[in-house]
């Protein structure tokens, strides 16, 4: 390779490098704005940290932490009454809807009548 093509191929790579950040850079700004404009800024903001993590490794480390919060948080949170039975707690027992007490209460249920 002579010194020509490896002067062109450190250009064209520099030129990538920029082109790169600032498509990634627009786009994260796009996505703070519409932390405060109505609109998905919690799909664009990856999506922009994603672009800039083609070429810089500090991305690439921000988009493993970020994964891994995201992953954590998922298995640790809990969607309530799943089940339709009424435990949102693990320790906490589900009631019938047909329970007695209530119907002291509310009067008889459509399955009583």
């Amino acid at each position: 390779m002579t010194d020509m093509e490896q002067l062109i191929g450190e250009g064209i790579r520099a030129v990538r490098r920029v082109v790169i950040g600032v498509v990634g850079a627009t786009v994260i700004a796009v996505g703070v704005a519409l932390l405060v404009l109505p609109g998905p800024a919690f799909v664009v903001l990856p999506i922009g940290l994603g672009i800039l993590a083609i070429e810089f490794e500090w991305a690439r480390r921000l988009m493993r932490r970020a994964r891994r919060l995201y992953e954590t948080a998922a298995r640790t949170s809990r969607p309530p009454d799943l089940d339709g039975n009424g435990a949102t707690d693990p320790g906490r027992e589900a009631r019938d809807p047909r329970d007695s007490r209530d119907s002291e209460k509310f009067g008889p249920t459509t399955l009583e009548r």
